[in-house]
């Protein structure tokens, strides 16, 4: 009987023969060095790289090649010889008599893509068979940093599907080129349109030309300014009125209070005006009835764990994105709540918000989606004076730079009204706020004009007083 623990049914990987297939490594190599100009290119644009190849005088056969063709010199056996022989990896190839069997072989130009796809799928599977050893082995000695560890198995495996989908790896220039040109081409042909993810406030969408896959947007702001309603607006729009799938991680506020928000957000509901009554109009209930239905309907998980670490936000947003077959957008309300369990982390505060940083960015271009993340400011607004009392800058971004450096835009979110030295500058100021968009990496920066509704915790675009200094 085999107990738990007994590994001694496991049979050794190096029992077994790795995944390979010889003749159509011989195959896509002949065709090459026979008619370099044809199917170079297509090698190339396929994604072909050395691990395609599992014999090694393969491998080095193939630098070779492409080395050569990408230097416009010739590929006849003669001048590779040459080259082999002043490389001193001749033998390596099998000699002269190995690259004669090389260039002699028969096959059809038909069967290239076919062999260059069997290269891939044999090279896959070598990927999986290599990392899983290797996560056998570290599990094997017991890690301390096990989270560490399963993030890590993670994300490997995904590099791997990536690899399995697309064929990025190895792209000519030009093939970006023409990449790029077409994209300029959707750009002017959409009149003004943006191109990427709408976030339901145009004058922010216009700057931004929308949320970008791989894009991590930074909403930055002091206590109590609303940062986490403007998440939830724009949450709300991508999920309800886009009708896209997406992802919230709230590590303050639970799960039931975001619906609670986002029902009375939608429907139009004040909650002040039910308490004062203690009832719904016929109205109302009709509204709020709408509202239920619209939110069940929608594509929205909502994840509450307190005090998430960055690897198991990570796994989560893979696992959900798995479940639902794709994902618009992400938000994380808020990115100081969160935590890294890296041991370089554990001494230094700064160096732990550094890794929740570069990691939510390394999500956003890992699953290619937007990553929209609140941040908490420290108390610089506060001691300013005069006209600038309250007003945020890039600077006071809490306890690290390397938010700055990570995110691709940042917004400061900032209320008027909550800095008014007396009740009539109060009043006059009510439900004025603004959004100053201090980063945008693609993209102009500078204040966008909102208004907010606080019994619905609902921001709007407003247009902005020549009276009033932003």
């Amino acid at each position: 009987m085999t107990s738990f623990h007994d590994t001694s049914s496991v049979p050794p990987t190096e029992c077994r023969e790795i995944p390979q297939a010889p003749g159509q490594e011989k195959g896509v190599l002949a065709l090459l060095a026979m008619d370099p100009a044809t199917y170079m290119p297509q090698a190339v644009t396929f994604g072909v790289s050395d691990d395609f190849f599992y014999i090694p005088a393969h491998q080095v056969l193939w630098r070779l090649f492409l080395s050569r063709y990408n230097s416009n010199q010739p590929l006849d056996i003669i001048s590779i010889t040459q080259a082999l022989d002043d490389m001193h990896q001749l033998d390596a190839v099998g000699g002269s008599a190995g690259l004669a069997d090389l260039y002699t072989f028969t096959t059809t130009g038909a069967f290239f893509e076919h062999y260059l796809q069997v290269l891939k799928d044999k090279a896959l599977l070598r990927s999986i068979i290599d990392i899983a050893t290797k996560s056998m082995t570290q599990a094997f000695d017991n890690p301390d940093e096990v989270a560490e560890l399963l993030d890590s198995v993670e994300t490997h495996i995904f590099q791997i599907r990536d690899r399995a989908k697309d064929n990025k790896d190895g792209q000519s220039l030009s093939v970006l080129v023409r990449e790029a040109v077409s994209n300029f081409e959707q750009f002017i042909a959409s009149k003004g349109q943006i191109q990427g993810l709408s976030t339901g406030f145009d004058q922010l969408d216009r700057k931004s030309n929308g949320l970008k896959p791989g894009d991590m947007f930074v909403i930055a702001a002091r206590p109590s300014m609303g940062k986490t309603s403007f998440l939830l607006n724009i949450i709300e729009h991508i999920s309800l009125n886009e009708k896209k799938p997406t992802l919230l991680f709230s590590c303050e506020m639970p799960a039931v209070q975001i619906v609670e928000r986002l029902l009375f957000a939608r429907s139009g509901v004040r909650r002040g005006e039910i308490v004062r009554r203690g009832t719904l109009t016929q109205l109302e209930m009709q509204h709020f009835k709408r509202a239920v239905g619209e939110l069940g309907e929608a594509q929205l998980v909502i994840d509450d764990t307190a005090s998430i670490s960055i690897n198991e936000l990570r796994a989560k947003a893979r696992r959900v994105m798995r479940d639902m077959g794709g994902l618009a957008a992400i938000g994380v309300d808020y990115l100081q709540l969160m935590r890294s369990t890296s041991r370089q982390a554990a001494n230094s505060r700064e160096r732990e918000v550094a890794e929740i940083s570069a990691g939510l960015k390394a999500l956003a271009k890992e699953l290619k989606v937007p990553v929209v993340v609140l941040a908490q400011l420290n108390r610089g607004p506060e001691t300013r004076t005069g006209n600038s009392v309250g007003v945020p800058r890039m600077s006071d971004l809490r306890e690290s730079g390397s938010i700055e450096q990570d995110a691709d835009m940042i917004g400061l979110l900032y209320r008027s009204d909550y800095y008014a030295e007396d009740e009539d500058q109060r009043q006059q100021l009510a439900g004025q706020a603004s959004l100053h968009l201090a980063k945008n990496r693609n993209g102009p920066t500078g204040d966008i004009p909102l208004h907010f509704e606080a019994e619905l915790m609902r921001f709007s675009t407003r247009e902005p007083s020549p009276s009033t200094k932003q």
